[in-house]
C-alpha cells in the first residue's frame, strides 16, 4: 500500500470555526420524561430532528452522570446527536470522555448567559472571484458587513446586531446576539437572538433562506410558507415560535 505525501508535509491543521451548536438545557435526569418531551418535539418540527448535534447541559440536574448513557441512546432515539456536555464535577467529565463526548465548563465559568447556540468566531474570507473584497465595519454593539456572504463564510456579531448590506448565498451563515438585517437576498442560515435573546429578530429583503432561527428556535425552508418566499420579511417570536411576516 502506497500513501500520499502531501507537499507541505502537513496531514491536517488545526482551524478556530464557528459553528452554531444546539444547547439541550436538562431539567431532568430521567431519561423517560426526557423521551417523552422529545417524542412532543418532534412532532412539531421534524425537520430539526435530523441528525442535529447538541451539547448536553447538565449544570441543573444532581449526579447527572449515572444517567448520561441512557440519555445519550434517548437523544440517538430521536435523532439527536450529543456531541458534548456542559457542566458537572469531575465525574460527570470522566462519564462524557467515556462515552466519546467532549466536556466544556460550567457556563460560571465564562460569562454568564443562556446559550441555545455556542459561536466561536472567525474571520470572513474574501472571495476571489469578487471585485473588491467584503468590508466587515464595526459599530457600537454590532456590526456592518458589506459584500456577498459566500458559501462555506459564517459572519457574526456576538454582542448586538449584524446588517449585511449584500446577499447572503446558500450556505453560508450569520449569526447575531441581536438582530439580522441582510440588505438582499437570504439563502443561507440567519440565526439571531444566538445567547437567548427573545426580543431579535430577522429582516431580509428577500426570503430564500436555509434556516431561520431566534433565541433557538428553528425553521427551515421546507417549514416556510411557500408564499413568503422571495419577499421582504420579518422574523419574531412569539410564544415560543416563530413568526414570519411580510416586511412592510
Amino acid at each position: 500500500m502506497s500513501l500520499k505525501v502531501e507537499r507541505d508535509g502537513m496531514a491536517f491543521t488545526f482551524k478556530g470555526g464557528m459553528l452554531p451548536m444546539t444547547v439541550m438545557e436538562l431539567a431532568s435526569a430521567d431519561p423517560e420524561h426526557i423521551r417523552e418531551q422529545l417524542a412532543g418535539k418532534l412532532s412539531q418540527s421534524p425537520a430539526f430532528f435530523h441528525h442535529t448535534p447538541v451539547v448536553l447541559n447538565v449544570e441543573h440536574l444532581d449526579e447527572p452522570h449515572l444517567a448520561l448513557e441512557r440519555i445519550c441512546a434517548v437523544c440517538r432515539a430521536h435523532k439527536l446527536l450529543p456531541v458534548a456536555v456542559r457542566g458537572g464535577p469531575d465525574p460527570v467529565k470522566q462519564s462524557a470522555w467515556a462515552l466519546g463526548l467532549g466536556w466544556f465548563p460550567p457556563q460560571e465559568a465564562d460569562r454568564p448567559r443562556s446559550l441555545e447556540s455556542v459561536p466561536v468566531s472567525e474571520a470572513p474570507v474574501p472571495d476571489a472571484e469578487d471585485d473588491a473584497p467584503p468590508v466587515a465595519d464595526e459599530m457600537a454593539g454590532g456590526r456592518i458587513f458589506r459584500g456577498t456572504v459566500r458559501s462555506g463564510q459564517q459572519i457574526t456579531s456576538p454582542e448586538g446586531d449584524l446588517v449585511v448590506v449584500g446577499a447572503v448565498n446558500a450556505g453560508a451563515e450569520v449569526l447575531a446576539g441581536g438582530s439580522v438585517h441582510v440588505y438582499g437576498p437570504l439563502r443561507g442560515r440567519a440565526l439571531a437572538g444566538i445567547h437567548g435573546n427573545t426580543q431579535a429578530g430577522i429582516f431580509c429583503r428577500e426570503l430564500r433562506a436555509e434556516l431561520l432561527s431566534v433565541a433557538g428556535n428553528y425553521k427551515r425552508l421546507e417549514d416556510i410558507d411557500p408564499r413568503l418566499l422571495g419577499t421582504a420579511i420579518q422574523v419574531r417570536l412569539s410564544e415560543a415560535q416563530l413568526s414570519i411576516t411580510p416586511l412592510d
